[in-house]
Formats: structure tokens, sequence, C-alpha cells
């Protein structure tokens, strides 16, 4: 048995080899197209893979029911955005407390986080590009300013980090990359706006 968003399939788990020909099958209906996946449940037991294609390895004739459920993809992205605005707000604080870090000469602790605010900034940049990918999101103010000050900010702070000049790397995350992030609210907030403004479209 199928179920999909609660409600039964015509499509029958012994016509498959094994979980992930289903999925496939089911993902390529013209319904899904707008959709994503956000749970799987193979015989009542949520379903996540741990390695890629592990649904492969999970062959039909074990599978007695599988449930999908999937919201529509401009609701999971205005969700995106909701938790993009919590980043800012971790970058924000983070940001803050490496400066203040650096000039307790606290510096093994302060590189640890300042390694980490660097990650999070990058995984908060991959999400902006890819809803602006997904929902063709061209013009978006303020966008490019900041990404090519935030280019520019990043290639001086690895100058003065190889130089290991620790205060000066806490005045430009308090004083430059703090009011880029400041910034990044604005774009946000665009962003979701223009996803919630289609999706009110449809």
């Amino acid at each position: 048995m199928i179920i999909i968003d609660g409600q039964r399939s015509d499509l029958s788990v012994k016509s498959f080899d094994n979980l992930e020909d289903l999925l496939v099958k089911v993902m390529e209906d013209e319904q899904m197209n707008e959709r994503i996946v956000t749970d799987v449940l193979v015989n009542d037991e949520s379903f996540s893979e741990i390695y890629p294609h592990q649904a492969e390895d999970v062959v039909a004739q074990e599978i007695e029911k599988v449930e999908i459920r999937t919201v529509p993809k401009s609701e999971m992205a205005v969700n995106i955005t909701r938790e993009l605005y919590k980043v800012i707000n971790l970058m924000n604080k983070g940001s803050r407390q490496i400066a203040d870090l650096f000039r307790q000469a606290d510096d093994m602790e302060a590189l640890d986080m300042y390694q980490d605010l660097l990650e999070v900034t990058r995984d908060f940049l991959g999400m902006i590009g890819i809803l602006r990918s997904e929902f063709n999101l061209q013009d978006i103010p303020g966008l490019e300013s900041s990404l090519k000050k935030l280019s520019e900010l990043f290639s001086e702070m690895v100058d003065v980090q190889e130089n290991e000049d620790w205060i000066l790397l806490s005045d430009l995350l308090e004083y430059e990359f703090l009011p880029l992030v400041e910034e990044w609210k604005k774009i946000v907030a665009f962003i979701q706006d223009e996803i919630g403004r289609r999706k009110e479209e449809g």
C-alpha cells in the first residue's frame, strides 16, 4: 500500500524492485512538480537515508506500506526563510562573541568559533543561492553589492588571519562583518515577501 499526503495511491509496492524506484516513480508525477518530500515512512517507521541511494537497499518484498508526506515548494521556502532569520541572529551574536574573545586574548576559543562562523556564513549564502535559482529571483535589491562587499571582506580577513593580527580581525568582524549581516535581514525579508506573493498567486 502506498499513501501520498493521506490519499491511497493506485500504485502497488510490489510493482517496484526497491524503495528508490518507488520514490522516483512517485516524484515523476506532474502533481509532484511543485512539491518537496518531507517524510517517508516505511511500514510505519520513519525512513531517511544515511548514505546516498540507501533506498535502493530496501527491497520491495520487505515493504507492506509506504507513506509519503510532501509540502508545496513555496511553503517549504517560506519556512527556510524563517530559519534564515535565526541564522542571521546566530551570525550576529557569534561575530560579537568572537571579537570579544580575540580582544581578551582567548585566541584558541575565538578561532574555533571563527571557523564555525565562516561555515555558517557559507551555508547561509548557499541557501540564498538555492532559493534564488529555484524561484528565479533575479533582481534582489542589495544582493549583488552585499555579496561583493562580503567577498572583499573575506579576502581581507584571510590575509589578517595569516598575519595573526587578532585585534584587527576582531575590528573587521565588529565594524564590517556585523553591518553586512544586518543588510541580509532586508534581503531575506525581500525573498520571503516575493515567495509569499507567488504562493498566494498560486
